[in-house]
């Protein structure tokens, strides 16, 4: 399998997932899973989510499908397709599997992945994270990790318009 194979075959089908999570469990591996839309992928995202890979065996990125981008941030986003945001993310070492989701929450595949470690950045309140209650249900955890600050994809926006 070529570098570019490789990088493919980290981003799954929901259907694929389930079979995924059977073997992770099967080995006894622990899972971290986090989720956004990674528009533009900065400093920030790069340091955020090597922490997080750093809470477990697996990391499962839960990435925001096209749709769902632009129902949370409005019609203009988001500004590079789906595939081209699986693809940037798969070429993270440290990201295992990316798996689509259309909702306008990972709350569905939260509960399918049922994750140990559940993470999101330190801009939310632990028990105001989206599948806190399954996870902590599960006996696992729900982390939040510190930004890098200057780093947001909305200051880069900004900062594009306004050159």
């Amino acid at each position: 399998m070529n570098t570019l194979e490789h990088l493919q075959s980290k981003i799954i089908s929901r259907k694929k997932l389930s079979k995924v999570i059977q073997r992770i469990n099967s080995e006894n591996k622990t899972i971290v899973f986090s989720n956004g839309c990674f528009d533009i992928v900065h400093r920030g995202h790069v340091e955020y989510l090597a922490k997080a890979s750093d809470l477990a065996d697996i990391f499962i990125l839960g990435l925001n499908t096209d749709a769902s981008v632009s129902r949370l941030k409005g019609p203009s986003r988001p500004l590079q397709d789906e595939q081209a945001r699986a693809i940037l993310m798969a070429g993270f070492s440290f990201i295992d599997y990316v798996v689509f989701f259309d909702e306008d929450t990972p709350l569905e595949l939260i509960t399918e992945i049922q994750p140990d470690i559940l993470v999101k950045g330190n801009d939310y309140k632990i028990e105001d994270v989206v599948g806190f209650d399954i996870v902590q249900r599960k006996g696992g955890t729900v982390q939040t990790i510190e930004l890098t600050e200057g780093y947001s994809t909305s200051i880069i926006v900004d900062k594009i318009k306004n050159n």
